[in-house]
């Protein structure tokens, strides 16, 4: 790789560029990106998350967070219909799962906390307290029936404010409490109806509201029940209980091992972290679930002969919980559901392409789930098929991560988008894509996802149970990019598990980016000729160093020398906080590139912003004005209006980002910000995500020294404790 190391005071030498530290989930003030470790590293590195916070309320930073009431609009705005769907979806999976015969009778040879916790679960539910069942899976077994085809979703009104008599009485308990009155707002709406009665009688329901830490919490409790608050309260360890679940979420865990939820819990003072677990089970805040563990080279045992199965016992949320049951009986109805014969639309479809986009195309023909992995240049091939699919007559749909993924997957196809190509969120809420057939499921034969690394388990479960039996789902995306901001980590289970075909692209991206990102993602931070300067290294010395060269970079060097204006070039740094984190740098660049007093919460009419319209999601635009209505915003080429109430929540200025904020979307120019105090956080996933933002010019300001190749080469995705895979060998024995 050509690089340039300029004079400090050079504005030209701005022209470099250097990677970046891994950034904080794009709910959290730091990316813990691909999720933590496992274990009591998975608890603690969740908690990490929450901890930076401010004053106790952590500001939900580009998609993440607990979601808020929706935008005030007369009819439901595409945000307010996903998240309907998606409680409406939770409902369903719900139901179906009561549906079923009681909890399996499995769990008898368990021994310790285990064999206790399942004995506790049982005693419960025979008594007067009802739990929510454990649930076992103990060993590979017989498929079972393929569920329905989701329905579509009954119109659901959009969510109304809090009233102002309850955020008012809810003000008033915060006060007595000592707690910050600001939020109360945030309180009314997660608690609902009732809010200042339910933190009255349980004053640890604080921690549901997000970026509420325990300590905060503890001393609120301390205020409000004066000397009958202890730790032992049986409500304080239902609670952390829940709060460690649910920071676990936001690492990227669908669920945690129990024992280290328990000794979690011992670090928080729970005197009894069992008692504490079983309490919250009792109250269906948690489900516990016992999971075989596969033994390489295990022999079987004789008829008669009992061994005892070695299992894994986990703790998590119920709403994750069904999401990923949900999504592995999806997947297993598509996967059995498809005709042996090929169908003639299909052979016309096959036909009609050649090479890589042929081969996709003739898995597809004849299977119902099929995985296809590449880069950027890659896309032409689903692209390929989704035009070959629909010349011959077939129902095809594509759906990107962003607005700006589906403009360029568009543009293969030489349209633009809404036709066949949306978003993933836009189909969920019915925004965008086909109808729904006579049975309520999508009236489509092919439904392709770009971006399926950034699939959460919930979106992934309500696209999947959306799809007809018969239709083909192909899961198209980059390995190596970072996984969702949301918990889980779907295509990289998928891929674990040989469970469909797996198409892997040759068409490799081109030029001196597409060869720097392509060896990055092997664990190589190559030399690349880069006689373009396409890319270039800006070292420094310090933080406040990369700021002013990053400011210099953005504003005249960049534009100067590659004719890129500030609009389109995008800056990426580790995370939220620090001296060159997205506040910091965002500070600084509204002051050279768009001054002005924010009149309206900080912003002005042309600023650059996120906007965080659902947990999870970052949407690029920029203000257009601000009225008595809210904030007017242009995101992806449609106006926007955010509450005033909401602003502080949902919008964050945007010429700088953080990696997960970034993904999906690509810029002409990027400059990629590694501070000194970013070499412990920086990870493969991460460098790969943040230079592989650039379409035609990478600066890197470069200040990790060494700690860059050696991340690249050694610091790989973190893991994520999840089911599916689990699952779907129990769905698919034949193929696990």
């Amino acid at each position: 790789m050509t690089t340039e190391h300029t004079p400090t005071g050079d504005p030209e030498g701005a022209n470099s560029t250097a990677p970046t530290p891994a950034e904080g989930t794009s709910g959290g003030a730091t990316d813990v990106e691909t999720g933590a470790a496992e274990g009591a590293d998975a608890v603690s590195a969740a908690e990490a998350d929450a901890g930076d916070a401010e004053s106790g309320v952590q500001a939900v930073e580009a998609g993440a967070g607990a979601p808020s009431p929706a935008e005030g609009a007369t009819a439901p705005s595409e945000a307010e219909a996903e998240l309907a769907a998606q409680r409406v979806e939770r409902e369903r999976i719900a139901r179906r799962k009561a549906e079923r015969q009681g909890p399996l009778d499995s769990g008898g040879k368990l021994s310790g906390k285990a064999a206790d916790l399942l004995a506790a679960v049982r005693a419960v539910e025979s008594g007067e307290k009802a739990v929510a069942p454990a649930v076992v899976e103990p060993a590979p077994a017989p498929r079972r029936p393929a569920p329905e085809p989701v329905r579509r979703p009954e119109p659901v009104p959009a969510v109304a404010a809090p009233d102002a008599e309850t955020v008012g009485a809810v003000r008033a308990v915060l006060g007595e409490g000592g707690a910050p009155e600001a939020l109360a707002p945030q309180v009314a709406a997660v608690l609902g109806d009732g809010a200042e009665d339910t933190l009255r009688a349980d004053p640890w329901q604080l921690l549901r509201v997000a970026g509420v830490r325990p300590e905060q919490a503890d001393g609120f409790a301390r205020a409000l029940l004066g000397a009958e608050c202890r730790p032992d309260d049986e409500r304080r360890g239902r609670a952390l209980t829940v709060w460690l679940l649910e920071q676990a979420a936001v690492a990227g865990h669908t669920a945690l091992d129990l024992p280290a939820l328990t000794e979690a819990l011992g670090k928080r003072a729970v005197p009894d972290p069992d008692e504490a677990v079983q309490s919250a089970l009792a109250e269906g805040d948690a489900l516990v679930f016992q999971d075989a563990l596969e033994e390489p080279g295990a022999q079987p045992t004789a008829d008669g002969d009992e061994e005892e199965v070695p299992v894994r016992v986990l703790a998590g949320l119920e709403r994750y919980a069904l999401a990923e049951e949900s999504l592995a009986d999806a997947l297993a109805r598509l996967v059995t559901s498809v005709p042996k014969e090929t169908e003639e639309p299909w052979e016309a479809a096959v036909a009609a392409l050649s090479r890589g986009a042929a081969d996709l195309a003739r898995q597809v023909a004849g299977h119902g789930l099929v995985l296809h992995t590449g880069g950027e240049a890659a896309r032409a091939e689903p692209a390929a098929l989704l035009g070959a699919a629909r010349a011959a007559g077939l129902r095809a749909f594509a759906v990107c991560h962003t607005p700006d993924g589906a403009r360029r997957f568009a543009a293969h196809l030489g349209e633009e988008p809404g036709g066949a190509v949306g978003t993933v969120a836009g189909l969920l809420s019915g925004a965008s894509g086909p109808g729904r057939d006579a049975e309520g499921a999508l009236d489509l034969d092919l439904l392709i996802v770009l971006d399926a690394p950034q699939l959460d388990v919930e979106a992934a479960a309500m696209l999947a149970e959306s799809l007809p039996d018969g239709a083909r789902l192909v899961l198209s995306g980059d390995p190596a990019v970072l996984w969702s901001a949301g918990p889980g980590r779907v295509f990289a289970d998928l891929l674990a598990v040989p469970a469909c075909p797996q198409v892997a692209s040759r068409v490799p991206d081109p030029g001196p980016l597409g060869e720097l990102v392509s060896g990055i993602g092997v664990g190589e931070l190559i030399q690349v000729e880069a006689p373009g300067k396409e890319i270039v290294i800006v070292p420094v010395r310090d933080a406040g160093e990369a700021v002013h060269r990053t400011v210099q970079l953005v504003a005249d060097s960049v534009p100067r020398a590659f004719g890129v204006p500030p609009e389109e070039t995008v800056v990426i740094t580790p995370g939220h906080g620090g001296a060159a984190g997205t506040r910091a740098l965002n500070t600084v660049l509204k002051e050279r590139l768009n001054p002005g007093p924010g009149r309206f919460g900080g912003f002005d009419p042309g600023d650059r912003i996120v906007h965080s319209p659902a947990p999870g999601r970052a949407v690029p635009g920029r203000v257009v004005r601000a009225d008595a209505e809210g904030l007017h915003l242009e995101c992806a080429g449609a106006p926007v209006v955010v509450p005033r109430e909401l602003v502080e929540s949902r919008v964050k200025h945007g010429w700088a980002l953080t990696a997960h904020q970034a993904v999906g979307g690509r810029w002409p120019a990027a400059v990629v910000v590694l501070p000194g105090d970013a070499a412990d956080v920086l990870t493969r996933p991460w460098v790969y995500t943040a230079f592989g933002r650039a379409e035609r010019h990478l600066s890197v300001v470069h200040g990790v020294e060494q700690a860059l190749p050696r991340a690249v080469a050694e610091s790989v995705a973190k893991p994520r404790t999840t089911r599916l895979r689990t699952l779907l060998r129990v769905q698919l024995p034949a193929v696990g």
